[in-house]
């Protein structure tokens, strides 16, 4: 009998997710005779069960939309927002499952996605995840689609950026995302040319930035670049963040676990302006006019790049063919030229950041990049 999968795209979105259902539905349709349906925003679209059938009509034309045609949501499984609470809406969406008689579940996402189909495959689901991110920070995998579109994306800001730093003798900051992982900060500084890049692997000192940044000025030139990760932090605010992530990791009760976990975020929440603090403590500290440019959502938006297309295509494909195998409990991970599946508990909960010994972080040293420590 002909299989039924469901696919459905959570977190973030990110360029390249319609070349990706894409090759899943087509691959899944055309040489395994499936049936295919997409779920709506995410999770909460299984809980909701609204779907939209995936044939070839609903799948022609999408491969260099930007986005996501069914839409995405940050809803969890099991803490969803529901009627002005919480609620955990597993058993609901096992129930939907069972009700499109789906055989497998494709889940398109990041991090915070892995962890989620995690939990349903624990709960009996059939799941294969596909790895989403513009961060490049899912675990187990060479690389995520999405990416490349903004590391070009963040690249070429980098690029227009130099014409009016220089034309003005500015010092400009530019933000990227990244929270957790520096790899579009690094990437894009290197590839932009950049003075300085500050990512959240490297705590930061603001005065060797500075220092940096006066030599450069003392030296005839001008004007600085400086390309920093959302998720950057100084050298005092990283040690405070890890004294408090130890307490809770000492605490012995749930309530002092909690606790602690509130102030975390609290703090967390205090560095969202980071970076604009950073740059009045660098126009402070050099004496030289000093602009920030915060990229946000342009990052994620627009046409996905070629290689995005391919490698979402390539992983997509691959997902329809280990169905077809009946290989599940994976994620999709780009490995090489090639894909091979991996289990989901070697993914859920874990990070892909940049080694410190990394070739990209040793380049940027050997051209004389400032790094912040």
């Amino acid at each position: 009998m002909a299989k039924h999968i469901g696919i459905l795209t959570a977190g973030g979105d990110s360029p390249g997710l319609n070349a990706a259902i894409r090759a899943v539905g087509k691959a899944a349709e055309r040489s395994f005779a499936m049936n295919v349906i997409g779920f709506r925003d995410g999770f909460r679209g299984l809980v909701e069960n609204r779907t939209v059938r995936l044939n070839g009509s609903a799948l022609s034309g999408i491969l260099t939309i930007g986005g996501t045609i069914l839409g995405t949501s940050r809803d969890k499984p099991h803490r969803m927002p529901m009627g002005g609470q919480e609620l955990d809406m597993t058993e609901v969406i096992i129930a939907n499952y069972h009700k499109h008689n789906l055989d497998a579940l494709v889940c398109l996402g990041g991090g915070g996605t892995m962890k989620n189909a995690y939990h349903l495959m624990q709960h009996g689901l059939n799941i294969i995840t596909l790895p989403k991110t513009i961060d490049n920070d899912v675990a187990m995998t060479d690389v995520t689609f999405g990416f490349d579109t903004a590391l070009g994306i963040a690249t070429e800001a980098v690029d227009r950026l130099h014409s009016t730093a220089h034309s003005h003798h500015r010092i400009i900051v530019l933000e990227v995302m990244g929270h957790n992982a520096g790899w579009l900060a690094l990437g894009a500084g290197l590839a932009g040319g950049a003075d300085v890049i500050l990512i959240p692997e490297i705590p930061y000192d603001v005065h060797s930035v500075a220092d940096a940044i006066l030599q450069r000025s003392q030296g005839g030139k001008g004007f600085s670049i400086v390309v920093v990760s959302e998720g950057a932090l100084s050298k005092d605010a990283a040690a405070r963040l890890a004294e408090l992530e130890a307490a809770r990791a000492a605490a012995e009760s749930k309530k002092e676990r909690k606790a602690i976990k509130a102030q975390i975020e609290a703090f967390r929440l205090e560095q969202l302006n980071n970076t604009m603090r950073l740059t009045r403590q660098l126009e402070e500290l050099t004496r030289l006019e000093s602009r920030l440019t915060i990229l946000g959502h342009l990052q994620r938006g627009g046409t996905p790049s070629a290689v995005d297309r391919l490698l979402a295509t390539r992983l997509g494909t691959a997902a329809a063919e280990l169905i077809e195998q009946e290989v599940y409990g994976v994620m999709v991970a780009a490995r090489g030229e090639g894909a091979e599946p991996v289990p989901l508990e070697q993914v859920a909960g874990k990070r892909r950041v940049v080694p410190l010994d990394h070739p990209w972080i040793r380049s940027a040293r050997l051209i004389g990049v400032n790094l912040g420590d």
